[in-house]
This record gives structure tokens, C-alpha cells and sequence, in this order.
């Protein structure tokens, strides 16, 4: 592509050089520049792209995209200047594949709890409907049928376009994708066409990263706030945040509840661990979830569906075919008749959530033992409310380790006791190998317990001073069994 037109739709302060040139490519990685590619500089949150501008024009870079252009430049390489590179690249990034958004349909989910469940279970959904379609999320990433790994809830632009440009390549006509707060603030989704937004729940998460929670939900509304007018926004109205979401949205707004009215309307009818039968607008309808935020998760993807243009009767059917996602409250049955749920609950509200569904089946039944911890070099204060919120809703919690990361583990579970008092403390035991502590939470359980084991769900790993080791709850929950 000429570079006069990868260029065209951007706000070009300064350029030197020649725009009539060839680029074969777009990076914001200097390691992955090549001949006759576009380097565009970003100052990201760890490192300063204009650092690496030499290191590019090393590896063969034609083109420059950046903030300042260096005093010594070289002759034979074209440099941009704009005011800000961070906000331009998703634009770059979707000129250079060819818009792919606008050859699909993009539905983002945004929120704290429950984007994966959504963008996946709408993924399958639409796939068992028969069409080809293209997923974006934290466990991973799919073009049709095939996996491609993940590292970030959502991609770089760059990584994001190409991956989109498949989709498009391989006939897919949707593409499910989860929004974290992150890439709205760092302009990752710039450039892209959605045909609607998901809103979920908002609650305390990232503030390490955003600081304060005001920060948090204006990141958060930001995405509602760019949709086109011919899009849809669908808000989860039993969120006090819920229509603060979309009071400046230009998109065609929806609303869903369990408690309120709403487009999107849904009351449990019965519930047990193997699933529930729900009321969905009046119609009966037999799902494999569980639980009062899976039943918000399915009305969520029922709207979705429904503004996407299905049929309420196709969209129902399906619906009970769709099984819970990966490690998000997954039920094991032991051999003893006790259960292990295995959830990837780590903020006070997830785990709050999940305490409430066990107890919503259990009914006094059995007695609920909760092995949870924290992830270090994240949000350090919600650690003690995580602590407040496994003992409230639990009979025995077993702090334990969840990804220390560059911390000690010990200092992380001390951080969370420090939110218990002496009465609370009598129900807590803190034990930092994880595997000794599902082994005890095991051989504590008797038959019609549940055991919770919060946290990592999906993940088949811990991360331990940059190392990732092999860890996976399933696995060592089996083991017990």
C-alpha cells in the first residue's frame, strides 16, 4: 500500500521524506519491523517507541510514524510527525487491512465480570446456527473453528486488524469480542467499526492501572460513547452504573434485567448444580449455567442475538444447547458426593457472585469451603475485601497463592487477612502452596459439601517471578478426587 494512503485518513502534522512509497507492513514493535515497513512510534505505558526508532531503521524500516521527528534523520526513509501515535495506529492498522470491520459484523462486550461467558457463548451460539465466525478473548482467540493463543484480554492494534483481516479472509460474517478498559484508553479499538456494544457490571478492578474508579467507569463509557448511530448498545440495568453507560451513546439502546423492567427480562425458575430452567420474556427455557450472574450473562447474549436479527424460537434453542465457558464455574462431582466448583472469580463482586449461586442451589443444604487468594503487582486494595467476601459466604476459606508474580506470596495473603477480624479470623486457615491447599479444602469436604476454588478458572499456570509453571485447578482437584 502507498504510504500517502495509509496515511489518508489521519490528521498529518509535519512529513519528510517521500509519501509515494511502498509499506508491506505496519508495526509498533521495532523486533518485528522488516524491509519496507511502517514504524510507527508509541509512548506506551512501559516503554517510549521513539527510543527504538533506530533499532527499526536497523531492521530495514521505509516509514517513521511519530510525535517527534529525530534531529538526525536518514535520507532514505520517510518520516510522518503527528500530535498523538497512540491515537492514530488503530486507524493506520484498519487503512492497511483493508477495513475488515466493515466487511463483519463487531459486537464488543464491555465490563468487569462476565465479558468472556458473553463474547463466547454468543461465538458458539452463532457457530451452532451455522455461521463462520471470529472471537477475540482472554482464553483465546478464534477464527472459525481454530485457536489462536492469547496474551492480552484485547490485542494490540495491529495484532487486533490482522486478526480481524483473517476472520474476514476466512468467510467469517461475526466477530465476538471482548473490550477491556485498557484498550479503550490506549485507542487499541480505534479504527474499528462496531455494529454494537454489550455492557455488563462495573465494579472495582484495575484501579492500579486507572487509579480511581470514576477513571474507571468513564474508560468504560468511552466505548458507548464512540458507537455510530446505526449500532446497538444493550445495558445491564440492574447495574446502578447501567444507563450511565449510555446516556451519550448515539447507538439504538437496549436494556436487560433479572430485577427490573426491561427489553431483555429473565427470572430462575429452578436451579440445580447440572443447570437451571428460566423465564426468558415470557418464554420457558432449560440452560446448562448457574446462578443469578449467568442468568444476567444469557439475557445479555439472548439481546444480542435478537438485534443481530435471529428469531426468538432459534435464539431460545440454542440457548440450552450452550455450555458454561471454561473454568468459569465449572462443576465437578467427587466420588464422595461432594462438589468442586472451579471459577475464575477474582474480585470481590466475581466471588460474591459465585458464593451466591452455590448458595442459591445449596439452599442449607451442605457447607461451602473456599480456597481463593490474589494476584500480586495488581490492585493491592482489593485484597482485603476478597478476604471479607469468601468468609462471609463461606463456613471454612483457605487463603492460599494466585499469581504472586514479582511478590512474595506470603505478604500478599497477609495483606488479605488484615481486612478480617478475630471472629472472622476462626473460620480462615492461610496455607501458600496452592495444590496443599485444595488438598486440604478436599480432605475437609464431606459428602453434599462445595468446595469453591476462586481465582484462576481457565489458567493452566502460575506466575511466579516471571516464570509461568504448570498449574491447573482442574487438574489437581481430579488428582484429590
Amino acid at each position: 500500500m502507498k504510504l500517502q494512503t495509509l496515511v489518508s485518513k489521519i490528521d498529518v502534522l509535519e512529513v519528510k521524506g517521500d509519501l509515494e512509497r511502498d509499506i508491506c507492513g505496519v508495526q509498533i514493535d521495532s523486533r518485528q519491523v522488516a524491509d519496507g515497513h511502517l514504524f510507527i512510534a508509541v509512548r506506551g505505558t512501559v516503554a517510549d517507541g521513539h527510543n527504538y526508532i533506530g533499532k527499526a531503521l536497523e531492521k530495514g524500516a521505509a516509514a517513521v510514524l511519530c510525535e517527534e521527528i529525530p534531529e538526525e534523520v536518514d535520507e532514505r526513509v520517510t518520516y510522518i510527525r503527528v500530535k498523538n501515535t497512540e491515537q492514530v495506529v488503530g486507524q493506520v492498522a484498519t487503512t492497511f487491512y483493508g477495513n475488515p470491520t466493515s466487511k463483519m459484523k463487531l459486537v464488543g462486550v464491555t465490563g468487569t465480570n462476565g465479558k468472556t461467558t458473553i463474547a463466547t457463548v454468543l461465538y458458539e451460539m452463532f457457530r451452532y446456527m451455522g455461521h463462520k465466525v471470529g472471537l477475540l478473548s482472554t482464553v483465546c482467540n478464534y477464527i472459525d473453528g481454530t485457536p489462536i493463543p492469547t496474551e492480552h484480554t484485547t490485542p494490540d492494534p495491529i495484532t487486533l486488524n490482522a486478526l480481524l483481516a483473517q476472520m474476514v479472509e476466512e468467510g467469517c460474517e461475526y466477530a465476538f469480542m471482548e473490550v477491556s478498559s485498557h484498550s479503550i484508553v490506549q485507542n487499541r479499538i480505534g479504527g474499528l467499526t462496531f455494529a454494537g456494544g454489550l455492557f455488563t457490571n462495573i465494579t472495582r478492578d484495575h484501579l492500579d492501572y486507572h487509579k480511581t474508579f470514576e477513571n474507571y467507569i468513564k474508560a468504560k463509557k468511552l466505548f458507548f460513547d464512540r458507537l455510530p448511530a446505526d449500532a446497538f448498545a444493550i445495558t445491564n440495568v440492574d447495574d446502578k452504573n447501567g444507563m450511565v453507560m449510555v446516556q451519550n451513546t448515539k447507538a439504538l439502546v437496549k436494556t436487560y434485567s433479572v430485577q427490573s423492567p426491561a427489553d431483555f427480562k429473565a427470572k430462575i425458575i429452578e436451579c440445580h448444580f447440572e443447570g437451571m430452567y428460566l423465564n426468558i420474556n415470557g418464554k420457558e427455557v432449560g440452560v446448562q449455567f448457574i446462578g443469578k450472574f449467568n442468568v444476567s450473562n444469557l439475557l445479555a447474549v439472548y439481546g444480542a442475538a435478537l438485534m443481530l436479527g435471529k428469531e426468538e424460537q432459534e435464539v431460545l434453542v440454542a440457548l440450552s444447547a450452550m455450555k458454561p465457558v471454561n473454568g468459569r464455574f465449572e462443576a465437578l462431582r467427587s466420588p464422595s458426593g461432594y462438589t468442586a466448583i472451579v471459577d475464575y472469580a477474582h474480585t470481590p463482586d466475581a466471588l460474591e457472585n459465585v458464593l451466591k449461586a452455590i448458595h442459591g442451589v445449596l439452599d442449607g443444604k451442605g457447607e461451602v469451603i473456599t480456597v481463593c487468594g490474589a494476584g500480586g503487582n495488581r490492585d493491592k486494595g482489593k485484597r482485603p475485601l476478597m478476604a471479607q467476601e469468601a468468609v462471609k459466604q463461606s463456613d471454612r476459606v483457605i487463603i492460599t497463592s494466585d499469581n504472586p508474580r514479582f511478590e512474595e506470596p506470603q505478604d500478599i495473603i497477609n495483606d488479605m487477612l488484615a481486612g478480617l477480624d478475630e471472629e472472622q479470623m476462626k473460620k480462615v486457615i492461610s496455607i501458600v502452596d496452592r495444590r496443599q491447599a485444595i488438598k486440604t479444602a478436599c480432605m475437609m469436604a464431606k459428602s453434599g459439601d462445595v468446595i469453591l476454588i476462586a481465582g484462576k478458572g481457565h489458567e493452566d499456570y502460575q506466575d511466579v517471578k516471571g516464570v509461568k509453571h504448570h498449574f491447573d485447578d482442574k487438574e489437581e482437584v481430579r488428582a484429590c478426587f
